[in-house]
């Protein structure tokens, strides 16, 4: 906080440097989650539901709960991190606080919107398939638009530009 209140972030190469770099790393993350997902389902509700309740033609068992568990417990640590990290970030951008806050809270919307609706899958019925495309969608543009973003600061932002409501 104290690079951006002293206007410093401007000036400290070496944190620009780090920036860059977690912006690359997270980019990486992002194509393999892209490609993960489209390995296992698409953006179609019905291959959702495929993967989730199982599709006996392809063999494919449904998702069972402790599986389910497993895979909730490690995401909600791991993306939580990357988005504490990734939307601290946006503190750098020369945004206003309305803007920042949209840009800080959509990404955390959408990764549980996205965790949440395999469960609701799985539980509640074929009818959520649609919410853990919206979910997925929403969480990949928002992490795209970050990485974006924080680039953008390092590279074209600055300090003249900040806006504080």
């Amino acid at each position: 906080m104290r690079f951006i209140v002293t206007g410093e972030w401007s000036r400290n190469r070496l944190l620009q440097m780090i920036v860059v770099l977690y912006s690359v790393y997270v980019a990486l993350l992002w194509v393999t989650n892209t490609l993960l997902y489209f390995q296992k389902m698409s953006l179609k509700p019905a291959s959702v539901v495929a993967y989730y309740l199982g599709n006996p033609e392809k063999y494919l068992p449904p998702r069972s709960y402790e599986g389910l568990l497993e895979v909730s417990h490690f995401h909600l640590f791991a993306v939580g991190m990357l988005l504490l990290v990734l939307t601290h970030l946006v503190l750098f951008c020369p945004f206003r606080t309305g803007t920042k806050i949209a840009l800080i809270t959509t990404p955390f919307v959408a990764a549980l919107v996205d965790e949440g609706a395999g469960w609701l899958v799985r539980f509640g019925g074929p009818e959520f398939a649609i919410v853990k495309v919206v979910g997925f969608v929403a969480l990949q543009t928002s992490l795209a638009v970050l990485v974006i973003l924080s680039l953008w600061a390092v590279f074209v932002g600055s300090q003249e530009n900040y806006e504080d409501d």
